[in-house]
């Protein structure tokens, strides 16, 4: 067995011929350029990408292929360079009289996820968008994906925009197969010491992943994936845990540092008491934004710190752009020395560090590697911050 490094929800922002995908993402995020972004700087063994629905990506994907750029493997997913890429669609269902909540969808190969796009295209306003709502309901969902092969992953679960537990529904069994939801993806608001005090996802094994609307932001959130080779049939055996395949560490940010751990205020971002109704005490505002903390607080049924043994080791690691002082030209510099970011996070000294970055930022990122540094929380739609002790 191996252990390679994985971000499994980044998003293409537009095609090469400049057309939007994910209309909240970075144009720079094109599929050639996050697979180079992924391979040279940031040093992903695997990465999903969820838009590989979009006609227009596929194309120019099939010309890596033909080119010999891209090579499919016969276990599922593509090679590029020194990354595997799994492809994956994300996907919005409001259930009747519900919320609606965002769903990731993983294929094997090219030619299932071409199919998938014409059973989306039947149910959607555009499929070459990302996160489109499709009008089907979440078992019909499931029923094609496992016939085709796949896998459904509730994306980003807590979080009060778009996830299964924060918009959508009290218990997952409520909506869906629940014994189909191999796992479930944590967001970056929430950690496994949150998470595991809901008693219905103790089977469910836990993804930290990105959410990368941008270039810089692929790997924020990633894991230690334990697998005998990188491949789409080798991933699903990890994620169902079987034969000694599964996640070893979950990298996550500390999740104050994520957008809505704490509730806050929609309009002047104050942060609020977890109990917090009406209008904002602060400036009046009558949208107040329930945080991922106390919707689990409010569903928990297990007490804090119980944890299932299967449950892997949870580091609470800023990555380097949340780090004071560490700018475009700095991690440039970086990455010139020491390759890619997980190298400068995994694999480098303390000293090594200094001697390219200086004392301090050297400090900083040690104790980023093992979630040390001080964080002013997040909430309502704005990210937390690293603040000196």
């Amino acid at each position: 067995m191996t252990e390679y490094f994985c971000d499994m929800h980044i998003h293409i922002g537009g095609t090469r011929s400049g057309k939007p995908v994910k209309i909240t993402a970075s144009r720079q995020m094109t599929l050639t350029s996050i697979l180079e972004e992924a391979s040279e700087r940031k040093g992903m063994d695997v990465i999903g990408i969820i838009d590989a629905h979009s006609p227009e990506v596929q194309e120019e994907l099939i010309d890596l292929i033909k080119s010999g750029v891209a090579l499919e493997h016969r276990d599922g997913g593509i090679l590029y360079k020194e990354t595997m890429l799994i492809l994956g669609c994300e996907v919005e269902i409001k259930e009747e009289a519900r919320g609606e909540a965002h769903f990731l969808v993983y294929m094997p190969y090219l030619r299932e996820m071409q199919s998938f796009t014409g059973w989306l295209s039947a149910r959607c306003k555009n499929v070459t968008l990302s996160s489109q709502r499709i009008r089907t309901s979440l078992n019909e969902l499931q029923s094609y994906v496992e016939q085709a092969g796949g896998l459904v992953i509730p994306a980003h679960i807590f979080t009060p925009h778009k996830g299964l537990y924060g918009s959508c529904t009290d218990s997952m069994a409520e909506v869906l197969d629940s014994a189909k939801i191999w796992a479930v993806e944590l967001g970056l608001s929430a950690n496994t010491q949150m998470a595991d005090q809901l008693s219905e996802l103790a089977n469910k094994t836990f993804l930290t992943n990105s959410d990368a609307h941008s270039l810089g932001k692929i790997g924020r959130e990633y894991q230690s994936i334990r697998m005998k080779e990188r491949s789409y049939k080798e991933w699903e055996k990890a994620i169902q845990r079987e034969s000694g395949r599964g996640v070893s560490v979950n990298y996550g940010l500390q999740p104050q540092l994520g957008k809505y751990h704490q509730t806050a205020c929609h309009s002047c971002q104050s942060l609020l008491p977890a109990d917090a109704l009406g209008r904002c005490p602060e400036c009046g505002h009558k949208q107040i934004v329930r945080g991922v903390a106390a919707r689990i607080e409010e569903l928990a049924d297990v007490p804090l710190g119980t944890h299932p043994v299967h449950r892997p080791p949870y580091v609470e690691q800023v990555p380097l752009e949340f780090i004071p002082g560490v700018g475009p030209k700095l991690l440039q510099k970086l990455y010139d020395a020491f390759g890619t970011q997980m190298n400068v996070l995994h694999r480098v000294s303390r000293n090594e560090l200094a001697v390219v970055a200086g004392e301090k930022i050297a400090d900083w990122i040690d104790k980023a590697r093992c979630g040390r540094l001080s964080v002013q929380a997040g909430g309502a739609g704005t990210y937390g911050r690293i603040v000196e002790d």
